[in-house]
């Protein structure tokens, strides 16, 4: 397991040594943001007026009960924004997305399409890691930007609708601009940048060291995703703690 770390820091230094060869790869970049943004955005938005609906859903009613319904829409708002957006895009990214890469590469690895780029002298991570990095690096905090937004609109439409609860529109959204400010928000979304380096480096890593024929791409897929979640957990207090201290 340690080994597979270190092996995964190294692959995520050298790919940030690539960096100045974004502009070189651009068109790949760009496919594979696209290819990312257009598999995941509707599922995003459909997951995120959900949570948004649950928060509200199970804290409206307590909050009335003690005369606090004025702050469901603010609790809905730090709740999605610090935490389960980001958390929630991250997952879902490394089962749509990350699962994909390490299929890809690990097919390419089986193969041995790996090794004929390397016979063209054609660096691997530069041509492969590079591009689905920097690409998940840039989609899963967009990602959590429009789940914030989706989210709170779920939010609102359960507390408007649900009886027990019964928040304007504009009360609930002058709760919510209230008690949420751009810090909030900012916090979720570098804590989104870290999780979508993570998983990319790992899907990319897992994808790299497949071995054993169709058998060992599923093996890969799996530990691609298994890895990058118990990641996103524990790099999500790092990340909290830290930022608690910036921000």
């Amino acid at each position: 397991m340690f080994r597979k770390f270190g092996e995964m820091i190294l692959l995520g230094l050298e790919t940030f040594r690539a960096l100045p060869l974004c502009w070189r790869h651009r068109k790949k970049i760009l496919e594979q943001f696209y290819v990312m943004g257009n598999e995941s955005l509707l599922m995003a938005c459909i997951l995120a007026i959900f949570i948004g609906g649950v928060i509200a859903l199970q804290s409206g009613p307590v909050m009335v009960e003690r005369g606090i319904a004025s702050t469901v829409g603010g609790l809905v708002g730090l709740s999605l924004c610090k935490e389960l957006s980001p958390v929630m895009m991250s997952v879902l990214a490394a089962g749509r997305v990350g699962s994909a890469i390490a299929a890809e590469i690990g097919s390419m690895r089986v193969y041995q399409e790996i090794d004929a780029l390397r016979t063209m002298s054609i660096n691997p991570i530069h041509y492969l890691v590079l591009p689905r990095v920097v690409a998940m690096t840039v989609a899963v905090p967009m990602l959590v930007i429009f789940a914030n937004l989706f989210g709170w609109v779920g939010g609102a439409l359960v507390s408007m609708g649900n009886p027990d609860i019964n928040i304007p529109w504009r009360a609930y959204f002058n709760s919510l601009n209230s008690l949420v400010d751009i810090r909030d928000i900012l916090s979720g979304v570098l804590k989104s940048v870290v999780f979508a380096v993570l998983i990319a480096v790992v899907s990319c890593y897992m994808g790299l060291q497949t071995s054993g024929g169709p058998r060992g791409i599923g093996k890969s897929v799996t530990q691609a995703v298994v890895y990058s979640l118990v990641l996103i957990l524990i790099f999500d207090y790092l990340a909290t703690r830290i930022l608690m201290i910036i921000l």
